[in-house]
């Protein structure tokens, strides 16, 4: 059986389909399988992965009789790999060369991380760079990431332990169409395993338009719900106030000095409910508190920022 399963949902991809298909076929780590699972293309897409099953046993092919989102497409593949590693792969992305080598040599050298990431870049659709995606690469900077900033990873990039999967039972499909099946993931996760991300840019994620005003007020919300409900599992309550304060801690506003105190309040709570839950570890308690540190000294009002450089070089300390 291969190390390593690469589970592909397509859906009308022929476009840059072969590329995509390509660009795994040419990986310098070999021992995959490819899972292409089409997703009720009304297109070529089934015939193209036909034509490359046909020359590489790699290569496994999945057809759904209609059009159920990417998450049941997404399902199919976990139900069919034999990997001990599972990982995604969109239908018009590129992988380079060594990205699955990297995550392999990655997760076989550190037994106590689930799933790992990379970093990557945002391209258009003739491949020149939009924006790079930089995600936190430690667990315990990942953990308190997420919680302000919202999804810590290119989550295509992500490579799990078959097990993690299983255990969760893979995507939520009641979630349809909507983003977020990805960040709702990673939450059901928290709690079983740690996280990383290496901070090379080993994918390439091809955005073909930029959203309208409308689809980017509906994702805003729905990444809102996503907050909420990552909040909810660890608090068991999810203060209105206190997602106020994340987002403007996200947006580097400005704080006064009792904003800048009720996040600080807020922020050592989660560190210390994550410590509680076993999210973290102790020995992630002094990244996270000078995380948290970091943060503050961005929102807050300018003489304290001045006050925090000085202190910095004068003592090697944070304020």
């Amino acid at each position: 059986m291969p190390l390593v399963s690469v589970i592909m949902p397509v859906y009308n991809g022929e476009e840059y389909l072969a590329a995509a298909i390509e660009s795994i076929l040419t990986q310098t780590f070999s021992d995959f399988e490819l899972i292409a699972v089409d997703d009720g293309s009304q297109d070529r897409s089934p015939q193209i992965i036909r034509e490359y099953s046909k020359r590489d046993g790699r290569i496994r092919f999945f057809q759904l009789e209609r059009n159920q989102g990417p998450s049941a497409a997404r399902n199919r593949g976990i139900a069919a790999a034999t990997g001990d590693f599972v990982t995604g792969m969109d239908s018009d992305d590129i992988c380079l060369p060594e990205r699955l080598q990297k995550q392999v040599d990655f997760l076989l050298s550190a037994p106590d991380i689930g799933a790992v990431g990379t970093h990557a870049k945002v391209v258009d659709a003739d491949l020149q760079l939009l924006l790079e995606k930089r995600p936190p690469r430690h667990h315990a900077h990942i953990m308190l990431h997420q919680f302000i900033e919202g999804n810590p990873f290119t989550h295509v990039s992500l490579m799990f332990r078959r097990p993690l999967l299983q255990a969760i039972g893979g995507y939520d499909e009641s979630m349809g169409y909507h983003t977020g099946g990805d960040t709702d993931m990673v939450i059901r996760l928290m709690g079983r395993t740690r996280f990383a991300n290496i901070a090379e840019d080993l994918y390439l994620y091809r955005m073909h338009r930029q959203p309208t005003a409308r689809a980017q007020s509906r994702r805003e919300r729905h990444s809102q719900l996503l907050r909420k409900r990552r909040l909810e599992r660890l608090w068991g309550e999810a203060p209105d106030a206190s997602l106020v304060r994340f987002k403007r801690l996200s947006w580097r506003e400005k704080l006064n000095w009792k904003e800048r105190r009720a996040a600080k309040r807020d922020l050592r709570r989660l560190i210390d409910a994550m410590l509680a839950k076993n999210w973290v570890e102790l020995a992630d308690l002094p990244l996270m508190i000078a995380d948290m540190n970091r943060r503050l000294e961005l929102v807050s009002p300018r003489q304290w920022q001045m006050f925090c450089h000085w202190r910095r070089h004068r003592f090697g300390r944070p304020a």
